[in-house]
C-alpha cells in the first residue's frame, strides 16, 4: 500500500506526525511536491469558485496524487475539546469535498477524524486507522507515541530557533498567518524572502507554545470561536514587545481571517500593521512592493524615534 499525501492544509502543522507515524508502521507514502503553478491550476480548475485559495490550492495536491498512490491521506479536523472553540469549516468539511468532487475517480481515501465534541480523539482516530492499515493495537500505539515525541521535539526545536533570532539587532516583523499560507513556497515563502533581502528577520506567528497562546488569546477575546485563530491572536500577545511591526498574511476569501484581523488591527494599534491578502493571480511584484513600503515606513517611524531621544 502506498499513502498519498497532499502537502497544503494541516500537512504543515502535523506532517513530522504523520511521516512519522507511517515509517513506524511500514507504511510506504509519497507526498506531493511543493506548491507550483500547475497545481494552483488544477485546484482553480476543480474547486468551486467560493473556495478560499488554501482551498484550491489543496484541491490541486489531491489531483496531483491521483493515479500516483493507493489511497489519499484526508484527515477531518472538527473540534479538540473546548466546547466554545471549533475550527474552520474547511478542516471539518475536506473530507466530504475531496470526495463529492472527484465522485466519478471513486477515490480511496484514508482518514482519521478528531471531534472531540463527540469523543472522537487524536488517540482513538490514529487507532482506527491503524486498525485499517492492518496493523495491530501494540503496533499502533507504539508508532503513535513515538510520532507524538517527534512531534514534540520539532515544535521545541523550532520555538528555540525562533527565540534566537529574537536576539538579533535587525528590524524583526512578526507574520501573523496559518502555516499552510506562509510555509507554502509558492503563495507564501516569496514574503519571507521579501523581508530577508530588506535585511529584516521574518518572525512566524505560528511558531509559539500553543498553550500559552491560547491564554493570551482568551486575554484579549473571550468569544473568538476559531482554535487555530486564538493561536496567531496569543502569538501578538507573546511576541508584540520584541518585534517592530506585523504582517497578516490570509488566503482569498477567508471568513475567519477577515474577521480575526480586522480585530487585530483595532486591539494591537501600538504596532505598525499591514494586511495582505494571497489569491491566486500570477507575480509577486505588487506583494513585494507593499512589503518594502511597510519596512521603510517602520525604518523611518524608528529613526524619528531615535532623533527625539
Amino acid at each position: 500500500m502506498k499513502v498519498g499525501i497532499p502537502r497544503a492544509f494541516l500537512y504543515y502543522r502535523y506532517h513530522v506526525l504523520w511521516e512519522t507515524f507511517f515509517e513506524e508502521l511500514g507504511i510506504e507514502y509519497i507526498v506531493s511536491p511543493e506548491t507550483n503553478k500547475d497545481i494552483v491550476k488544477r485546484g482553480t480548475t476543480h474547486a468551486i469558485d467560493e473556495s478560499c485559495l488554501s482551498s484550491k490550492i489543496y484541491t490541486g495536491h489531491v489531483d496531483y496524487l491521483i493515479d500516483k498512490c493507493d489511497y489519499i491521506f484526508i484527515p477531518r479536523v472538527a473540534s479538540f475539546g473546548d466546547r466554545k472553540e471549533t475550527v474552520c469549516s474547511k478542516f471539518q468539511a475536506i473530507y466530504d469535498v475531496i470526495n463529492n468532487t472527484y465522485r466519478e475517480k471513486k477515490l480511496k481515501i484514508l482518514y482519521y477524524s478528531i471531534d472531540v465534541h463527540n469523543k472522537e480523539t487524536e488517540l482513538k482516530a490514529f487507532l482506527k486507522m491503524g486498525k485499517f492499515l492492518g496493523k495491530n493495537k501494540a503496533q499502533v500505539l507504539k508508532a503513535y507515541y513515538i510520532a507524538k515525541q517527534a512531534e514534540k521535539t520539532s515544535k521545541m526545536l523550532e520555538i528555540n530557533d525562533q527565540k534566537r533570532l529574537l536576539e538579533s539587532d535587525k528590524l524583526k516583523i512578526l507574520i501573523v498567518s496559518h502555516p499552510y499560507n506562509i510555509y507554502d513556497k509558492y503563495v507564501g515563502e516569496p514574503i519571507i524572502n521579501a523581508l530577508k533581502d530588506l535585511d529584516c528577520v521574518p518572525i512566524l506567528g505560528c511558531v509559539v507554545d500553543e498553550k500559552q497562546a491560547h491564554d493570551k488569546a482568551k486575554l484579549i477575546s473571550s468569544t473568538l470561536p476559531w482554535t487555530f485563530n486564538k493561536e496567531l491572536v496569543g502569538s501578538i500577545a507573546i511576541y508584540k514587545d520584541k518585534i517592530d511591526g506585523i504582517i497578516l498574511v490570509s488566503s482569498f476569501p477567508c471568513g475567519p481571517d477577515s474577521l480575526v484581523n480586522e480585530m487585530i488591527i483595532r486591539r494591537f494599534k501600538e504596532k505598525p500593521i499591514i494586511n495582505l491578502i494571497l489569491d491566486a493571480q500570477e507575480g509577486t511584484a505588487g506583494m513585494e512592493t507593499r512589503v518594502e513600503s511597510f519596512v521603510d515606513i517602520i525604518r523611518l517611524r524608528k529613526e524619528k524615534e531615535y532623533e527625539q531621544d
